[in-house]
């Protein structure tokens, strides 16, 4: 995926990660409700999606089945490697010593950390 997409449209394709294809009702529906969201917002965001080739739809009737061409895993790979090459020199011990620094990481967070390096080492 080349083009970023906004909080808003994140919180969409949550929702289609989560279940699809939906209609863009169905996820208006499964969008947070705390947002307040109409249903024409939802559809913008949809269009926006598509023509960031994001997502795909194909025609059910009269309404549009909505489904993710990018899978999440591959999202999060990309955001995850943007971060740490815009903050932190493209390094990953950079950002975990920033999070230790500030106490953001829980003894379960370390824990976890501890663990994956146990088994890259294995």
């Amino acid at each position: 995926m080349t083009e970023r997409i906004s909080d808003a449209e994140h919180a969409v394709m949550e929702v289609l990660w989560e279940e699809s294809p939906l209609t863009a009702s169905d996820v208006a529906d499964r969008v947070d409700p705390a947002k307040g969201w109409s249903g024409n917002t939802v559809k913008t965001l949809l269009g926006r999606l598509l023509a960031k080739n994001v997502i795909a739809h194909e025609e059910d009737g009269r309404r549009y089945l909505y489904r993710p061409v990018v899978a999440r895993e591959d999202y999060v790979s990309g955001e995850s490697r943007r971060l740490m090459d815009r903050l932190f020199g493209g390094r990953l011990t950079p950002l975990v010593a920033h999070l230790a620094d500030r106490d953001q990481l829980t003894q379960r967070d370390i824990a976890d950390i501890e663990a994956i390096l146990k088994e890259l080492k294995a």
